[in-house]
């Protein structure tokens, strides 16, 4: 009988991969995880975090989610995982950064513009919290879906700020909010600058993304037009 390739994977990684990583993970067990950053991305399947940034063991706490939305603080959307990391990542393991990152050709995000099926209640629900990133066109060509798919990465980074423990953490400066858009077939992130406003491409950044937490009393710069 053939075996599951799924098993052949499994077996594989504890043969060939698992070794180089062994002290790291006996490290991380004996003193618990302590990673820096909280990557809130999409559940999209050519989206790999860690391939991405280059992460080992321990320094990614991952949530996953159609869209790398985040749902309200009030609980108004119901209980949700991505709403219990947030908490546990700023509350329990004291992350530094949190980064909600978006992509190209985001189903998500097209799914906005177009019809889900009936059956898909939660996905129909869960789509809503995207919805301030439309933008006023009936079919969208690549120019408005790259704009969508930024805007929503900022609605985002606004929405995280109204948890009370990431505002008082950003107040603190002992937290920051990034955003990122990353173009899948060009492998380049384009990280937000509240500054100007924009995205500009990681290569030409002096910095990995500001979300809206400078000079946070003054109002907020608008989504992406």
């Amino acid at each position: 009988m053939p075996t599951d390739e799924l098993v052949q994977r499994l077996r594989r990684f504890r043969e060939h991969a698992f070794p180089h990583y062994r002290a790291a993970f006996r490290e991380l067990v004996a003193d618990g995880q302590r990673p820096t950053t909280l990557f809130i991305g999409c559940s999209d399947s050519r989206l790999v975090p860690h391939l991405l940034t280059g992460a080992g063991p321990g320094e990614l706490f991952l949530v996953r989610n159609v869209g790398a939305f985040v749902p309200p603080y009030d609980q108004s959307f119901g209980f949700h995982g991505t709403a219990a990391a947030i908490e546990f990542a700023v509350l329990s393991l004291g992350v530094a950064r949190i980064v909600v990152c978006g992509h190209s050709h985001c189903g998500a995000i097209r799914a906005l513009y177009e019809q889900v099926p009936e059956a898909a209640q939660n996905l129909r629900r869960w789509l809503e919290l995207g919805r301030d990133a439309v933008l006023p066109v009936a079919q969208p060509g690549p120019e408005a879906m790259r704009r969508s798919e930024q805007r929503s990465v900022v609605l985002q980074l606004e929405r995280l700020m109204a948890y009370p423990m990431v505002r008082e953490r950003v107040e603190a400066r002992a937290l920051t909010l990034h955003g990122w858009h990353y173009v899948i077939e060009d492998g380049e992130v384009l990280v937000f600058d509240v500054d100007r406003g924009r995205f500009v491409a990681a290569a030409a950044a002096g910095h990995a993304g500001t979300g809206p937490y400078l000079d946070y009393d003054e109002p907020l710069p608008p989504p992406m037009p």
